[in-house]
């Protein structure tokens, strides 16, 4: 059940976002910049807020609080028009400059656990953006909702990598 959303070979820094299963989504993208500026894009609160956020959806990441290191704590919290949503959860793993790997606790059901791999390819970083669903369901709603402003969020970290001089 390989559902391919775009072509990696038609652009050589192009968000691909892939369905390897029933309950998994996968999106691959290469920035110029090398894992150490990558990582800390993510792993810096002051930078993450930077680009999380897209910016055609009109929210604004108003709170990011991270303690990213393995059993830290993140809640993450936007302004969308007259009201806020917040998200929140664990780092389960975090190995600097290559994994980092947390849950999504907002909902009274089991949440979906991301993993985030950084990749050097001469200087360059493949991010892996892996996330595991406990359902089809959720994750269907994910390819509706979330996932739809990774591309533009990747866009924006680009855009910060090159102001870090990545």
């Amino acid at each position: 059940m390989d559902q391919q959303l775009s072509n990696p070979a038609a652009a050589p820094n192009e968000t691909t976002i892939e369905r390897p299963s029933d309950t998994e989504l996968v999106v691959l993208r290469m920035f110029n910049a090398p894992p150490r500026i990558v990582f800390k894009a993510w792993s810096q609160p002051e930078l993450f807020r930077r680009w999380w956020a897209p910016q055609s959806f009109g929210i604004t990441l108003v709170s990011c609080d991270m303690d990213v290191r393995t059993g830290g704590k993140y809640r993450l919290e936007f302004a969308h028009g007259s009201g806020t949503m917040a998200f929140h959860g664990k780092y389960l793993e975090v190995v600097p400059g290559e994994r980092i790997v947390w849950t999504n606790d907002e909902g009274e059901e089991e949440g979906a656990v991301t993993t985030v791999t950084f990749e050097d390819l001469g200087g360059r970083t493949l991010v892996t953006f892996h996330e595991r669903y406990p359902t089809k369901e959720a994750v269907e709603e994910a390819m509706q909702g979330s996932a739809t402003g990774l591309p533009e969020q990747f866009r924006q970290l680009d855009a910060l990598l090159a102001d870090l001089g990545g």
